[in-house]
């Protein structure tokens, strides 16, 4: 169940009190614990004893190393089955502090509590929780559904404006496979900002679309030392795969030209010259929804829908990553 949260967190507090919980554990990163954690920590009303787990920030720490150090932190402080992890962040922390919820001592709970727009429209819902396995993206997780999801708009005034540009991404994808007329209000914001986006804040079921291109190309910047956000990623691979639902002939040439113009607009282009075509067809071909070797993709089939499991020819996906490199003169 995903709540918004009022200024006094009351939602939350009527939640503690009605469970039975030993101790609470709250994982933040050195950021939220910075900006978030003060706010959470003064409206919260429980008797119930706590800790604060706190990892670096950055996608770099989502990994097996860093949950064997959590894993083994949870049982020195003896945490026990009736113990509840808060996962206080972005979603390097949702994903993360739900796979060791879901895995220590066979399942604990967890509630979510985004923080950043990203996480707040895509990585907290849906029960998806990971960890990266070398640069293969959330390649090791489970599927583990929070006891709750709670919702503060509020901390996003905390985040520099190319966290919530990251976010603004998955908003444009959800109206894209899912709702044409969030997509359309969407595309009338002028500026990215905390009071442009929160009315639209859209919750709702969770697709692949721009992900399958999007994550081989931001699982190459991690292993090149160079990464990128996630929205960013999913903004390069919106566009390949518009184009590429073109190319499949479920969209016209006319909307998916409006479609690529409407990103452009919030997105810088990325460099993909550096980049092997064998090392991105390796990384696609190791897409966790992939089947029998088979890359499938979810591709628009209209402004507001979207098609599953679709088999793309491997000439299509060229031309579309082609597509994109002429399109951003690198």
């Amino acid at each position: 169940m995903i709540t918004f949260l009022d200024q006094n967190f009351s939602q939350l507090n009527y939640f503690l009190t009605e469970k039975t919980f030993s101790k609470i554990f709250i994982l933040v990163d050195e950021n939220t614990h910075e900006y978030c954690l003060p706010i959470l920590l003064g409206n919260l009303e429980t008797e119930i004893s706590f800790e604060i787990l706190e990892v670096e920030p950055g996608e770099e720490m989502k990994n097996i190393q860093t949950v064997n150090q959590l894993w083994e932190i949870l049982t020195e402080m003896k945490a026990d089955r009736k113990a509840l992890i808060i996962n206080l962040g972005g979603g390097v922390i949702t994903d993360m502090g739900g796979f060791i919820a879901s895995t220590y001592k066979r399942g604990i709970q967890f509630i979510n509590i985004p923080t950043t727009l990203l996480s707040m429209c895509d990585a907290s819902i849906g029960g998806k929780t990971g960890i990266d396995l070398m640069h293969y993206k959330n390649m090791v997780g489970t599927f583990s559904f929070p006891e709750q999801i709670f919702v503060y708009p509020q901390f996003l005034e905390t985040l520099p404006y190319k966290e919530l540009r990251s976010g603004f991404a998955e908003m444009l994808k959800h109206g894209l496979i899912a709702d044409k007329a969030h997509w359309e209000n969407l595309i009338q914001i002028q500026k990215i900002d905390t009071e442009g986006v929160v009315p639209h804040i859209n919750i709702r079921k969770t697709l692949n679309f721009g992900h399958t291109i999007g994550h081989a190309i931001e699982s190459l910047c991690l292993e090149k030392e160079s990464p990128i956000l996630h929205g960013e990623a999913v903004a390069l691979g919106m566009i390949c795969e518009t184009h590429l639902s073109y190319l499949e002939g479920l969209i016209s040439k006319v909307d998916s030209e409006m479609i690529i113009d409407n990103i452009q607009k919030y997105y810088s282009f990325i460099d993909l010259s550096d980049f092997k075509e064998e090392d991105i067809f390796n990384l696609l071909l190791n897409d966790k929804k992939n089947v029998e070797s088979k890359i499938n993709f979810s591709l628009l089939s209209g402004i507001g829908s979207c098609v599953f499991d679709y088999e793309c020819t491997t000439k299509n996906i060229q031309k579309s990553l082609d597509f994109y490199k002429k399109l951003s003169g690198f």
